[in-house]
This record gives C-alpha cells, sequence and structure tokens, in this order.
C-alpha cells in the first residue's frame, strides 16, 4: 500500500493531467456557454470573477466522478461522501485576488474536500491559487490562523487538465490575475454523508441543479489510489 503521508501531512495533493486532453474544448465551450452575471445567482458574486453555472453538462460530472479524484476525496473525507456541488469560476484580468482563508469543517475536522479543476493553464501570472502546507491541521498550542502571513505560502503552477484537490481547513486563496490570460476552473465541493441534510435545505441558494443523492464509499477506490500516489506533485512555485 502506498503510504499516505505527505497528502495527510500537507492537506492537499495536485494532479498533473488529470482531465483527457480530448475533454478539455467541450469542458471551456460549457464553461463559456454557462457563465452568468453575478446579479443573476441567488447569492451574490464576486464582481472581478467570471462564473458559471454548468452542473448538469456530463463531461463536468464526469470530471467530478474521476477514479483518481474520487480516490483522493475519500483518503481525505475517510468515510462516506457525496458530490455537493460544482460551479465555474474565473478570475477577471486586475480582480481575483483572495486573502488566505480557510472554508472551514462543518462537523469534524476532514469532512468537506475542494478540487479545482484547471481548464486553462495556470500560474503566477493570471491568479493561481496559493496555500500553506499543513495549515489544516495546526498543532494546538500554534497561535490561530493568520491570512496575511503570507510567508509559508506556495503558488502552484501547471497545465490545463491538472485538478488541485485540498482540505477545506487548508489556508488558501487565488492570486492577482496580473497578465488578464483566461484561467478557468471548476470548483468542486464534496461533503460527508453526514452533512447531507444540511445541503439538501439549502440547494436552491446555492443554484445547484445537479443531483446529488450519489453517495461513495471510499474503499470502493481504495485501489485507485496507487496509481494516484505514483502522480502525486506538490508546489514547486513560491510565491
Amino acid at each position: 500500500m502506498t503510504d499516505r503521508g505527505p497528502l495527510h501531512r500537507d492537506g492537499y495533493t495536485l494532479l498533473r493531467r488529470a482531465i483527457p486532453s480530448e475533454w478539455l474544448a467541450d469542458l471551456r465551450a460549457t464553461f463559456d456557454a454557462g457563465v452568468k452575471p453575478s446579479h443573476l445567482w441567488p447569492a451574490p458574486r464576486g464582481a472581478d470573477w467570471r462564473h458559471s453555472l454548468l452542473d448538469g453538462d456530463a463531461k463536468v460530472q464526469a470530471v467530478c466522478r474521476l477514479p483518481m479524484v474520487l480516490a483522493v476525496v475519500g483518503e481525505l473525507i475517510a468515510e462516506r461522501f457525496f458530490l455537493a456541488q460544482v460551479e465555474g469560476r474565473e478570475p477577471l484580468a486586475g480582480g481575483g485576488h483572495q486573502s488566505l482563508h480557510r472554508d472551514l469543517s462543518a462537523q469534524r475536522p476532514g469532512d468537506m474536500a475542494i478540487a479545482l479543476a484547471f481548464l486553462d493553464d495556470y500560474g503566477p501570472q493570471n491568479g493561481a491559487t496559493r496555500l500553506v502546507p499543513g495549515s489544516h491541521r495546526p498543532a494546538p498550542d500554534a497561535p490561530p490562523p493568520n491570512g496575511s502571513d503570507e510567508t509559508r505560502a506556495v503558488q502552484i503552477d501547471g497545465h490545463a487538465g491538472d485538478i488541485l484537490l485540498f482540505d477545506v481547513d487548508l489556508l488558501h486563496g487565488a492570486s492577482l490575475n496580473i497578465s488578464g490570460a483566461r484561467r478557468r476552473s471548476l470548483l468542486i465541493s464534496y461533503f460527508s454523508q453526514a452533512l447531507y441534510p444540511s445541503h439538501v435545505q439549502t440547494l436552491s441558494l446555492r443554484s445547484i441543479g445537479m443531483d446529488t443523492r450519489e453517495h461513495f464509499e471510499p474503499a470502493d477506490f481504495a485501489d485507485a489510489f496507487n496509481p494516484v500516489s505514483q502522480r502525486l506533485q506538490v508546489s514547486t512555485s513560491h510565491r
């Protein structure tokens, strides 16, 4: 069995070229067709971002269910889980910067995981994600997380088709899109099964149109973790 240590220690992993290259053109077209201005969403969206409603698309759903992705999610959540949400996001030119933050688990540490599936090449010039390895499980005597402290942050870079997966408690944030180059991505959320009742109550507030009743057992994807581990890459570009 491959060592899971680095994933749990760092709180994230980056799967290189996880999306089949022949899917990318269709996924980009779906993203662009689904873009809706902020005022048309039930909850306000950031004005310096482009947001796309695309959760009904079959190829988008296939990305969310890639075995290597579900294997990592199962390892992070460590109990039965479900696909809660997927939408498209893209930082506009001169926008997109976020302070380092946590999205926060709901009932127990590790009950949610996030995937960012990149549809365009990404890096420091077009707003790539920064994160702080290991910040999801601070020591009991550690000071509270400081979103303004960038000293331990790393900024990822790579190619269209990569997928970043991380624990929601990991400090992370998008960066400023300096160049204005496109950086479309799928923001995918996975929740522990225990969160399903509360999830159902807020479906309309989050513009979720897809069927979220399918649940996944981590054990069903354990065999997929070995090839995943061979592809695990840590961020190499420091901010």
